[in-house]
C-alpha cells in the first residue's frame, strides 16, 4: 500500500495559545483513530529551531532560520489504500489541528 506524508507549515497554526490543550487533545484523538485503523506509521511535531545541514563530505553548517523560511511544523506518515483515503485522513488532521495540510505520496522503495 502507498504511504503518504501529511504535513503543515509551522506558520499555519494561528489559533490562540489558550486553545493549545484542546487542539492537542483533538489531534491526539485522530492519531489514536489512525492507529486503531492500522494506517498510522509515524508522526510528530517539529521543534522550531535552526536546522543543521550535513554535506556529502560530512561537514556541518547552519541551515535556514525558521523565521526567514517556511518550515514543517508537524507531519504524519500514513499507509493507506489510495490517495483519496490519504485526503480523508488529512481532512481529519486539518480539522483537529485547525490548519491546512499538504498531502504527498512517498515514493515506494523496497528497501524501506
Amino acid at each position: 500500500m502507498p504511504r503518504y506524508l501529511i504535513s503543515f507549515d509551522d506558520g499555519w497554526m494561528t489559533f490562540p495559545e489558550e486553545d493549545l490543550p484542546a487542539v492537542s487533545e483533538a489531534s491526539h484523538a485522530v492519531v489514536r483513530e489512525a492507529k486503531a485503523a492500522g494506517v498510522w506509521i509515524f508522526g510528530g511535531g517539529i521543534m522550531s529551531q535552526q536546522a543543521s545541514v550535513v554535506a556529502p563530505d560530512g561537514s556541518v553548517s547552519d541551515g535556514a532560520w525558521p523565521e526567514t523560511k517556511a518550515v514543517i511544523g508537524g507531519f504524519s506518515i500514513l499507509e493507506v489504500a489510495s490517495r483519496e483515503d490519504a485526503l480523508r485522513w488529512a481532512a481529519k488532521i486539518a480539522e483537529s489541528c485547525r490548519c491546512a495540510q499538504e498531502v504527498r505520496e512517498i515514493m515506494f522503495d523496497p528497501e524501506s
